[in-house]
């Protein structure tokens, strides 16, 4: 199935993932680690579902069923959530992006009390 087209660009910094996740009162991206369990257990976002991109083809379909929910993947440091990304928008999820620079990054410039390996 071709993409559709998004109005959002397929990368999205930490710092604007931090903005949308603290506006009062608008709605909230969906987070999605898909890093493997061993990687969620020393540190992760507050609210993320753990898919990961070892099972993602397996478990997207019972975890993703509105193409048009904004969502942000993320990893360790983005290549793992840009390919992630890619599939679901090849597979008409518009609204998906992956977090450049993953959680490495996050815990730098965002929440640098965050544990890092």
């Amino acid at each position: 199935m071709p993409s559709a087209p998004s109005d959002l660009p397929l990368e999205v910094s930490v710092d604007e993932v931090s903005y949308l996740l603290d506006r009062p009162g608008a709605p909230k991206p969906r987070l999605v680690d898909c890093r493997e369990l061993d990687e969620w257990q020393i540190c992760h976002l507050s609210g993320a579902q753990l898919v990961p991109l070892s099972q993602f083809g397996e478990l997207a379909p019972q975890r993703f069923s509105q193409p048009a929910e904004h969502v942000i993947i993320y990893c360790h440091h983005g290549m793992r959530s840009l390919r992630a990304a890619e599939w679901l928008r090849q597979r008409g999820f518009t609204q998906v992006q992956s977090m450049r620079g993953g959680i490495d990054a996050w815990a730098e410039l965002v929440e640098p009390e965050m544990p890092r390996y």
